[in-house]
């Protein structure tokens, strides 16, 4: 009977708890908002956090930023932190960037956008359905943009 030398031990992700860290809602303008004409611009704001809580423990967070405006005036503002805790056993550092910045976003967003939805509807203004983001798309950006950075600059 021949015995197997396992050297490499078995990867492993989790989820382990999602949850809400941050929210704000603001309306400066109510009630006479509701009394004017509603054509809002609509601007999202977001970053990406992670940090480590042990070993195989990591924290990652959501942070959304949704500025509704009518010309100058801020009809409302909705700040959200949406959380999770994740577990990766095993798993090489060139992969553990993207699961933490690309991957555990993308589980996140959609408890962030119901809450948004939810906060502007009871805000007293038509529902705000947040487009899908590709976290993907996003997480290559921050890496170019942070490889140029660290690029050094030739001069002639």
């Amino acid at each position: 009977m021949s015995e197997t030398n396992n050297t490499e031990a078995e990867q492993q992700f989790g989820l382990q708890k999602i949850y809400l860290k941050d929210l704000s809602f603001e309306s400066p303008d109510a009630p006479q908002v509701f009394t004017r004409d509603w054509a809002p611009e609509v601007e999202v704001q977001l970053q990406v956090a992670h940090q480590a809580l042990d070993d195989t423990n990591w924290e990652v967070e959501l942070q959304l930023t949704v500025t509704a405006k009518v010309g100058e005036q801020t009809v409302y503002l909705v700040e959200i932190k949406q959380a999770g805790v994740f577990t990766l056993e095993n798993i090489p550092e060139e992969h553990q960037g993207h699961l933490l910045g690309s991957y555990c976003p993308n589980l996140l967003f959609p408890f962030a956008r119901e809450a948004v939805s939810d906060l502007v509807t009871k805000g007293g203004f038509p529902q705000l359905l947040l487009a899908p983001i590709n976290f993907d798309a996003l997480y290559m950006q921050q890496l170019e943009q942070q490889g140029e950075q660290a690029q050094p600059i030739i001069s002639h």
